[in-house]
């Protein structure tokens, strides 16, 4: 036993084999910790992508008055609901869901029951600039309130969470349930329930209540009116009068018995066509062309039509059609390479960090078919389709060049540029997240109450005054395109843009742009933040920029800032 041991002693007194021996135990040590956390993973809301969250189920932890439910809530995470029970249709509709038809057997809309019990909440309470409390409402496992998508977090469930998550998604309504389910709809198909017996803490956040056994703390979403309408697997893009030659714009049509948005929408889909288009009783297929461009939008009210298969869908009818965008991908602006022949004239996609660079050149790469540059380098997003990331940005083999820079060597460096500008409010928090949290992340409650926050807008709000400035005065055949004004107006700004750059526009390739123009790198439509991070000092300071800024570009007969950089 003794010589055993001996040789092992004089094995490990060997100083090289010592080394080697505790390098190959520390990295198999960190495999297995790294193993484990794979299969422990982290339920907190994490990067959005349009991935789904994956949460973990404690089902042992729930009380008696909710074992009724079994251990099934384990499959139905994140899961779509039953085609039987999905429901299309835009808010309009409602409507025609309230004259007394509806049935026990169809599920009533109690969309617009409010709660009396709200009158015991604060303002705060009601509205804090994301979302109104409705009121607590009965669900039934067998006939849900909300209809959409849910997941559960019996660990980490907040309100915030689950109406960020169904917000992201494009529904109307976030419901909370048991203190950890998130359940998300368009309309509600339950009646009120008693307030008190909404009384289940959340599980990621005790000073809020998150519904109760079989109840729902429910909460109308304040979206953006550019948050996308979703209806299960398609996207509402509203009511178009009848094209002129509509064999020509739609070429694929057929008669469907019993019509419904998810017969129109399946055909469609299976057609790999990107609208599915309802006119009565007859299903149209296509994508948009300059013939049928999604442009001129009618009046919701012309295409108030039940279908005859789903009273509560309408149909649209022979001139007024409803219009829903499917899953299929456009591929006619899918295609991009580099510049066939290196150019010599360079020109830059300039911005102050978190103006929308990188959703300015998604949006240039589908609408050229050439790939863009940059002046930098960063991994994630030639990962992500930006293969011109790789390429020195004087390489002459991409349509323009992403920098952030704004010393006048380096500006002088590009024969032109286009130049983005965005409220610096809003760019300052989207740099601070990115910082702090990632392309498409958040930087966490920490960093914005602690003295990050103020040391980040003291240093990053004069640097965006100073490049819009440094840019006008230094840069030659600037073209300013406002982030805000592409967001609005997005076909004749990008427009605009492809024209600057010297090619020729495609019509097709811009409508096929506006179909998928949200790219990876986008974050949640709802604020992060419950509070204003300014205070009124660095409020005084950035109006001042603003001014400055303003100023600046109407000397140069351009447009000056909207009004809307600085709060009234």
């Amino acid at each position: 036993m003794v010589k055993p041991l001996l040789k092992i002693q004089r094995y490990f007194c060997r100083k090289p084999i010592r080394f080697f021996s505790l390098i190959l135990l520390y990295l198999t040590a960190g495999s297995l910790v790294l193993l484990h956390s794979g299969f422990v993973g982290d339920s907190g809301p994490g990067p959005r992508g349009g991935r789904d969250t994956v949460v973990a189920a404690e089902v042992g932890s729930r009380t008696s008055s909710s074992n009724t439910r079994g251990l099934s809530i384990v499959s139905r995470v994140f899961k779509e609901t039953r085609r039987s029970g999905r429901r299309y249709g835009p808010p309009w509709m409602k409507k025609s869901r309230q004259d007394g038809k509806e049935t026990g057997a169809r599920g009533e809309d109690y969309t617009n029951n409010w709660n009396r019990a709200n009158t015991g909440r604060n303002a705060k309470d009601l509205d804090d600039g994301r979302a109104k409390y409705i009121g607590c409402y009965v669900d039934n496992t067998q006939k849900r309130a909300l209809r959409g998508v849910s997941f559960f977090d019996y660990k980490k469930m907040t309100v915030f969470r689950c109406q960020d998550n169904c917000a992201e998604r494009g529904y109307m309504y976030a419901g909370l349930e048991f203190g950890a389910e998130c359940y998300c709809g368009h309309k509600i198909q339950a009646p009120n329930a008693s307030e008190s017996e909404c009384n289940m803490e959340c599980k990621g956040e005790k000073s809020n209540l998150c519904g109760g056994a079989n109840r729902l703390s429910i909460y109308r979403l304040e979206l953006s009116q550019e948050s996308a309408r979703r209806y299960g697997s398609a996207i509402f893009k509203g009511c178009f009068h009848r094209p002129d030659n509509v064999t020509l714009a739609l070429p694929f049509s057929a008669v469907v018995q019993n019509m419904s948005v998810d017969k129109c929408v399946d055909m469609c889909t299976e057609r790999e066509k990107s609208l599915a288009v309802l006119a009565g009783d007859r299903c149209y297929c296509g994508f948009p062309t300059p013939l049928f461009s999604l442009h001129e939008l009618e009046n919701e009210d012309m295409c108030l039509h039940a279908c005859h298969g789903e009273e509560f869908e309408s149909c649209g009818n022979d001139e007024y059609f409803v219009v829903y965008q499917t899953q299929v991908q456009d591929n006619r602006c899918m295609d991009r390479h580099f510049l066939p022949t290196r150019t010599k004239q360079l020109v830059a996609l300039a911005s102050f960090p978190g103006a929308g660079n990188t959703w300015a050149r998604h949006l240039i790469e589908l609408a050229t078919g050439f790939y863009t540059g940059s002046y930098y380098f960063d991994g994630s997003l030639y990962n992500k389709g930006f293969k011109g990331e790789r390429d020195h940005w004087r390489s002459g083999r991409t349509i323009c060049i992403k920098t952030h820079e704004s010393g006048r060597k380096e500006i002088e460096s590009f024969d032109s540029s286009i130049l983005m500008i965005r409220n610096p409010y809003k760019a300052l928090m989207a740099e601070f997240n990115r910082k702090y949290g990632g392309h498409i992340g958040f930087a966490s409650q920490a960093h914005w109450r602690g003295k990050e926050w103020p040391e980040f807008v003291k240093n990053y709000a004069p640097w965006w005054a100073s490049h819009t400035l440094d840019w006008l005065n230094y840069g030659k055949n600037v073209h300013v395109v406002r982030f805000e004004d592409l967001k609005r107006d997005l076909f004749s700004k990008l427009k605009g843009m492809v024209q600057f750059l010297g090619l020729k526009v495609s019509e097709e390739r811009l409508l096929c742009v506006e179909g998928q123009k949200d790219g990876n790198f986008k974050r949640s439509g709802l604020r992060k933040l419950e509070y204003d991070p300014y205070t009124s000092e660095m409020r005084a300071s950035i109006n001042e920029l603003i001014r400055t800024v303003d100023t600046a570009l109407k000397k140069r007969n351009m447009s000056g800032v909207l009004e809307e950089y600085i709060p009234r």
